[in-house]
């Protein structure tokens, strides 16, 4: 029995993918646009051994939750069926930032997942391949097959529905500073149940979606500039109209906390002052602040001495997925 590794970084959308129109294949009601950030990893082994009966999943450093493990068995079945495999998984797995807390860490787990079950299963996909594979398991994965800026597209047909990498001038200026709200512990609404709920009870939902493609052409065209003062704006537009479409679902799903609000004011504040900064929120209440390498610093600083703010890090643009060399594959320890 041989493991396999693989590592992925989790990504933040820009323009936010926030609805589904098939629930079953993962398709996304709209396109989306996002970064993937050195400072979120997971590494994730997997290794197919004919004396389990069922498949096995350790999830930072414990046996995963029931409906985890359904989850990932599932995402494994659809490996096994392109690769002929009929036997069970020993899966481990874990992520180098806190779990299922509104950080995406399901993007950067299925990723992982993707590369090393496929490779363990002796199959090889190309890019594209993987990142339709990976949006099975989560549709943010998708993008997380990939580095730096990454768009995914919706697609007509689950072929059609992958994402691709971005070149833009600025994938080495921009960091993020992220701002850890209420140590990171889970979320109450999983970003699945709380999207679907938005969609079907949001007044606000339709204005959302709508706006997506203007917000994506516009989001495309500073990139391809290299203008920030141009993407920002942008950035921090689609995030608000987002949380305010989940606010206005009934009833209402409200991720942010005190702190949430607190880390939103400073960085106006700071931009104000001169600042490039510009916030973004996905389904947490964690903020993260689009900036450059050059103030980036100074933005940490401000949101450390924040109430209920109790971690801050800075990430720059992050690797596409991998597998180790070969070279790094070692026998996977069986349970103790």
């Amino acid at each position: 029995m041989v493991a396999v590794t693989a590592r992925a970084c989790a990504n933040i959308a820009l323009v936010k993918y926030w609805g589904k129109r098939d629930a079953a294949l993962n398709l996304p009601a709209a396109g989306s646009l996002s970064l993937t950030l050195a400072a979120l990893a997971t590494e994730t082994t997997v290794a197919f051994d004919p004396a389990l009966s069922d498949d096995t999943v350790e999830l930072d450093g414990a046996p995963a939750r029931r409906e985890d493990v359904a989850r990932v068995t599932r995402f494994l079945d659809l490996v096994r069926s392109q690769a002929g495999v009929h036997v069970r998984a020993r899966v481990v797995t874990r992520n180098e930032f806190p779990t299922a807390s509104g950080l995406a860490s399901s993007a950067s787990g299925f990723a992982a997942l993707a590369i090393a079950a496929t490779r363990a299963a002796g199959l090889h996909l190309a890019p594209r391949d993987l990142s339709i594979l990976a949006r099975r398991g989560s549709g943010s994965a998708a993008r997380s097959i990939f580095g730096g800026f990454v768009r995914m597209h919706a697609g007509g047909t689950s072929a059609e529905a992958f994402a691709e990498p971005v070149a833009s001038p600025l994938a080495e200026r921009v960091r993020m500073v992220i701002a850890i709200v209420g140590g990171g512990t889970p979320k109450l609404h999983g970003s699945r149940d709380a999207m679907e709920h938005t969609a079907k009870t949001s007044p606000l939902y339709r204005g959302w979606l709508d706006q997506v493609p203007r917000d994506l052409a516009a989001v495309e065209a500073a990139l391809a500039a290299g203008d920030l003062d141009a993407l920002g704006p942008i950035v921090e537009a689609n995030a608000l109209a987002m949380h305010a479409s989940a606010i206005a679902a009934r009833p209402p799903v409200l991720y942010w906390r005190p702190a949430t609000l607190a880390v939103l004011a400073v960085v106006r504040g700071l931009r104000e002052c001169g600042i490039a900064a510009w916030p973004t929120i996905d389904a947490g209440p964690h903020v993260k602040v689009l900036t450059t390498a050059e103030d980036a610093p100074t933005i940490a600083m401000q949101l450390r001495n924040l109430d209920g703010v109790t971690a801050v890090t800075i990430s720059a643009a992050g690797e596409p997925a991998y597998a180790f060399d070969p070279a790094r594959i070692v026998a996977l320890p069986g349970p103790s």
